[in-house]
């Protein structure tokens, strides 16, 4: 009764309808989602609606949001959070879309007390009790790169203080664990970096352990075995943090793909 008070007054709405060839036509740009099973696949469409209904978002430098624009937006910030729920993201509103990378003027103090005024080209921002900035380029990017999960892990990282790579962890995991499996997966992946190899992640990783841990989370979803052989540890850590195991779900539908192809 108080749920049916509610939309009568206005307070809440219900979702709105999304024909299901307009949901088609969105996720044929995000393949990974492919990795859920259909009960998650239907969960996380709902989630992407609640959260368009609670976030403000608004196009930069003329963009049209369209409703596809929105909801590919809606979809992969909610993967992330679609078993921790959307109070991770409360305390801010704000979404603001580019139509590609944007720059960000920057003033810097270094150790010598010497100002430094430049414009960093990025393609996304998180911001502490502040919007979310993200770049579109009509739903497609490299594999393995994702703008909007990157930018969304960094506001669960924030949620106890700075992106520092350590996110609040629920009851059932261990500060302790988590520390002993990402400190050395980021030192070794700085080693690589620094020696020239071709690292296991987005050389970006390196950056700090806030960005690694933003990296490893676009790993997570977008090409979970890879993670998994690199950094197995890592990859455990982030699938009870996240409550979701896609590595299983991409070696299911490989292996669905591989029957498929012998039997023709």
């Amino acid at each position: 009764m108080l749920k049916r008070l509610k939309q009568w007054l206005g307070i809440e709405r219900p979702r709105p309808v999304v024909d299901d060839e307009v949901w088609q036509r969105v996720e044929s740009n995000l393949p990974f989602l492919d990795f859920l099973p259909t009960p998650d696949r239907r969960r996380l469409r709902d989630l992407a609606l609640d959260l368009l209904a609670e976030k403000e978002c608004h196009g930069a430098q003329g963009l049209e949001l369209t409703d596809e624009v929105l909801l590919g937006i809606a979809l992969q910030a909610s993967l992330p959070v679609l078993n921790i729920g959307l109070e991770a993201y409360r305390g801010w509103v704000g979404i603001i879309v580019y139509p590609g990378d944007f720059v960000i003027p920057r003033h810097v103090v270094d150790e010598a007390g010497v100002v430094h005024d430049y414009n960093d080209e990025v393609l996304g921002e998180a911001w502490s009790g502040g919007p979310v900035l993200v770049s579109w380029f009509g739903g497609h990017h490299p594999v393995g790169v994702n703008v909007v999960i990157h930018e969304f892990a960094h506001k669960l990282d924030m949620a106890n203080g700075e992106a520092d790579g350590f996110p609040p962890l629920p009851a059932r995991m261990s500060r302790r664990d988590w520390a002993a499996a990402f400190t050395p997966a980021y030192e070794a992946l700085c080693v690589q970096v620094d020696a020239g190899l071709a690292p296991a992640l987005d050389p970006y990783a390196s950056e700090n352990p806030g960005e690694f841990f933003a990296v490893a989370s676009e790993a997570f979803f977008e090409t979970p075995g890879l993670l998994q052989n690199a950094f197995p540890a890592v990859y455990d850590q982030l699938k009870s943090y996240y409550d979701l195991d896609p590595a299983a779900g991409q070696a299911r539908l490989i292996q669905a793909q591989d029957l498929r192809r012998d039997a023709t």
